[in-house]
């Protein structure tokens, strides 16, 4: 039987840059960045190069006029609703572009791509100064601390030299300016918004890693993907810093560099949505048959998943009122959703900051007979002390978790299977178990409750 074609129609966005063989930039991220937004993304090459995770080894420029035909054959076809610019390397390269996107009443997003992030130079200074007609066309201009400096003398350093550069670039025909942080030394990474209505700073911590390769791409690319779906430019740089962060943080380690960003990250972590949520209803019915009574504390228990690459609260799964004790065994008070858990997730994210292949957490009862049977787990059982949490802890809610995790990371040789929290006057004792999958966590509590039962009738 022939079936009927079932077209989507999606907003379309161009990218005209260059391309990168590694796949971590140019074309290559433009393309899997927009694809990830649920834009279609369509190209013009403009310069291909020969590179990987250790550097450029080479290039060579497209001729001006097979680079306008490209731009031609796409805006002549398509509903085009953004333009990004990356990798241009010479003067009438970007004075081309320039005229190409002059006639197009849609969004410019501008990456001045001078140097990659190995050092190499991507761009000669006639092209440089060609630049300036370019930006008379740009809704936004992306340069990072070095392309901020080459382009307007100034050296972003803070917020106020951040917003002095923006302001220049303005002064040369941006719409507006976002002076990337990434390059400035400090604990956090502050990229900073220049419009005519002032200056905003998007703040994110910094990654401790060196797996940067395509993030300048990447971010420009996020920015007119979300423009051509319809995003104002302060909520289009907000989504697109913070879909940058998540890329940096779970960067994927490929060839024999640093790696590259990883432009799906948070493509698929929403794809884990249903899988995550349905893997705590399995672990809970197994609690549940097997009647888990003696592991459940006062407080009640939960069972915590986080999506492969979850950043927050909201992006673990767990049983909304936790499981409590019952005449007839254990149940769930309701049902499993997104953000029911704030104690056990909090705990379970902190923990991820040092092994980020744990995604399984479950809060069981501690005393001194739940410390004998966790003896007879296979793996480190750590724990941390209240009584040394510092005062400035303690008083910024929901931070113990982290402090906790961290104390407790640093005193075992690796990832523990479990962490004892002795609590404090008020605070029950707890000892939450840690997996990286959901079969682990599942075989790692029955096993305590089997130990704790069989220990409780000798």
């Amino acid at each position: 039987m022939t079936r009927n074609a079932a077209p989507v129609g999606i907003p379309v966005a161009l990218t005209i840059a260059g391309s990168d063989s590694g796949g971590g930039a140019g074309i290559q991220a433009d393309l899997k960045t927009m694809e990830a937004h649920g834009v279609f993304g369509t190209s013009a090459i403009t310069n291909v190069t020969a590179q990987n995770t250790r550097g450029v080894e080479g290039f060579a420029t497209l001729p001006v006029e097979e680079i306008e035909a490209q731009c031609e054959a796409v805006l002549s076809d398509f509903d085009v609703r953004a333009v990004k610019t990356g990798m241009l390397a010479e003067a009438p390269v970007v004075r081309s572009v320039a005229a190409q996107v002059a006639d197009v009443d849609v969004p410019v997003v501008v990456d001045p791509v001078m140097v990659a992030a190995s050092g190499d130079r991507l761009l000669d200074s006639a092209g440089e100064e060609a630049y300036v007609d370019l930006f008379e066309h740009a809704t936004l201009v992306t340069p990072n601390a070095e392309e901020a400096e080459v382009l307007t003398g100034i050296e972003p350093t803070d917020d106020g030299s951040a917003t002095e550069a923006g302001e220049a670039l303005l002064e040369l025909g941006a719409d507006a300016a976002l002076v990337k942080g990434g390059h400035v030394p400090g604990e956090t990474v502050r990229d900073v918004l220049v419009t005519d209505d002032g200056a905003t700073a998007f703040e994110h911590p910094r990654i401790d890693t060196d797996a940067t390769h395509g993030s300048g791409c990447t971010l420009a690319s996020a920015v007119a993907a979300r423009l051509a779906l319809g995003d104002d430019l302060d909520t289009a740089v907000s989504g697109a810093t913070d879909f940058m962060e998540r890329a940096v943080r779970y960067a994927v380690d490929v060839g024999e560099g640093p790696g590259a960003v990883h432009h799906l990250a948070d493509l698929r972590n929403r794809a884990a949505r249903n899988d995550t949520a349905e893997a705590v209803e399995r672990i809970v019915r197994s609690f549940v048959e097997r009647d888990v009574s003696a592991l459940v504390p006062e407080v009640g228990m939960n069972v915590v998943a986080a999506t492969p690459y979850a950043e927050n609260a909201g992006e673990t799964a767990a049983v909304e009122g936790r499981i409590t004790r019952t005449l007839s065994g254990v149940n769930p008070n309701r049902g499993v959703r997104f953000g029911a858990s704030s104690h056990v997730a909090r705990f379970l994210l902190s923990a991820r900051e040092f092994d980020s292949d744990l995604r399984f957490a479950v809060n069981c009862r501690f005393d001194a007979d739940v410390e004998d049977a966790l003896s007879t787990l296979s793996g480190d059982v750590a724990e941390f002390d209240r009584d040394a949490e510092p005062e400035s802890v303690k008083e910024k809610e929901g931070s113990t978790m982290g402090w906790g995790a961290k104390r407790a990371f640093e005193s075992a040789d690796g990832t523990p299977v479990a962490i004892i929290d002795r609590g404090e006057v008020g605070k029950e004792a707890i000892v939450k178990l840690l997996a990286a999958e959901e079969e682990e966590l599942q075989r790692r509590t029955l096993a305590l409750h089997s130990a704790l039962e069989a220990g409780g009738s000798s």
